[in-house]
């Protein structure tokens, strides 16, 4: 392999289909979690109520083994509901898959208590799925405040799916709250449609005393800009006895208002649909009949006291209604997940070193962050030496460009406005996967 061509046919095998069909993708980690049980969090937190965590250097021990840039990637782990709402003619059908994918792409955050690594500026992540049909690109655009850009689409360019996140989080008392901040934007190219929606908020309760435990709530609200059709999703929060702990609830109305179908289920479990009046007539004749029978345990207040936040019973499995139709079930979790942070099938894979990556994908991409790396293999000091390395490495840079009055220059993304919304967004400049690298900055 001595000649430039031989250089590059090397490489656009090790990217084919046929090589990565010789290839299996992990199930396991290298290492087990090492246990949090003897490490007091109070005494760190307890000078942290009222801020905004970002800006916080938070001990190793709260992380699992993964950058936020491959957290936001498992919203891919569902991506055949996009596939095939590509494919169905009726702009309602293609509502309900794609609320659907709004529900499962914050599925894998159940029982997901570690924190994801704080992306480096200049950070990036790369996943090719080409029996999935996509790939995808991230990059860490801002440091204050954390801004993480992303930009995916289909192999066969039926769809882009892309958006820019900023995590504001808060410690309030004995839970840690979560405001998604950013808009998803998901095109279909075929049907020349553009939906938008923000995830919902994201709460972790029993940070300083008891079991950990995980609720999202608020409302998400599904937009198709091309026809005006709209799906209003109430993600429930848990209540005072529990009852509605992981429910999610809505309805798909065209541009006249007019309500199409229901949509309910868990976001950690599965989502259906069913016609309005059906739906009415079980919830009518369900009040009738006094509803739920069983006596649910009150569930404490996170605001104040003392005590832990117990977690309430978490419910029978969703009752599917009579007429109505599945639209998505979450996948089992493998069954050493609680040993591997709760990470599901897909997450085990993020971090994966394939063979061959190495020289193809980007310096920057989080699989080469050595403390990541460290705390997967089981290495805790490791891990957290370079972790204060690599965060004092990025601020003798930035002191060295305000030294110099340089700007820092994103590399694969530029400030903009959603197309759909007029919000401020990030929008992905292409060429990334020309694998012209050579220019890139040293953050490890």
């Amino acid at each position: 392999m001595n000649s430039e061509e031989d250089i590059v046919l090397y490489i656009t095998f090790l990217l084919s289909p046929m090589a990565k069909s010789l290839f299996c993708l992990r199930t396991t980690l290298p290492a087990p979690m090492f246990s949090r049980n003897d490490f007091s969090v109070w005494g760190f937190l307890k000078k942290c109520i009222g801020m905004e965590l970002s800006k916080i250097t938070m001990p190793i021990v709260f992380n699992e083994p993964l950058s936020f840039l491959q957290r936001i990637t498992e919203y891919m782990e569902h991506t055949y509901l996009i596939h095939k709402a590509c494919t169905l003619s009726d702009s309602i059908e293609r509502m309900q898959l794609v609320a659907a994918f709004a529900v499962s792409a914050v599925a894998s955050q159940w029982d997901r208590t570690g924190k994801p690594f704080n992306p480096l500026l200049g950070e990036t992540f790369e996943l090719t799925r080409d029996e999935e049909g996509y790939h995808m690109i991230s990059e860490q655009v801002s440091h204050h405040p954390p801004i993480s850009a992303f930009y995916s689409e289909s192999l066969n360019q039926d769809f882009s799916f892309h958006g820019s996140i900023y995590p504001k989080l808060k410690l309030w008392g004995k839970s840690v709250e979560a405001e998604p901040k950013g808009t998803m934007t998901l095109e279909l190219s075929k049907h020349r449609e553009a939906y938008t929606w923000t995830n919902p908020m994201c709460c972790v309760h029993n940070v300083i005393l008891g079991k950990l435990w995980i609720e999202q709530y608020g409302t998400v609200e599904i937009v198709n800009h091309s026809t005006g059709d709209k799906c209003v999703l109430n993600f429930k929060p848990c209540g005072m006895f529990g009852k509605e702990l992981h429910r999610v609830e809505g309805h798909i109305q065209d541009k006249s208002k007019k309500k199409h179908q229901v949509i309910y289920g868990k976001w950690t479990e599965c989502v259906y649909s069913i016609e309005p009046k059906v739906y009415e007539v079980n919830k009518k004749a369900e009040k009738k009949s006094g509803g739920d029978s069983k006596k649910h345990k009150q569930v404490k207040s996170s605001t104040g006291g003392d005590d832990a936040d117990e977690m309430p019973d978490v419910q029978e499995t969703v009752t599917m209604i009579p007429g109505s139709t599945l639209l998505w079930r979450v996948a089992p979790r493998p069954p050493h997940s609680t040993q591997m942070y709760n990470f599901t099938n897909f997450a085990m894979t993020l971090n994966e070193l394939e063979p061959g990556m190495i020289g193809v994908i980007a310096p920057t991409d989080c699989r080469l962050r050595p403390d990541i790396r460290a705390m997967e293999n089981g290495d805790i000091d490791t891990a957290s030496q370079e972790k204060e390395r690599l965060e004092e490495k990025q601020r003798v840079a930035r002191r060295e460009r305000a030294k110099d009055e340089e700007e820092w220059s994103t590399r694969w993304f530029q400030q903009g406005n959603n197309r759909y919304t007029g919000a401020a967004d990030w929008i992905y400049k292409g060429g990334y996967f020309d694998r012209r690298y050579s220019d890139l900055p040293d953050i490890y």
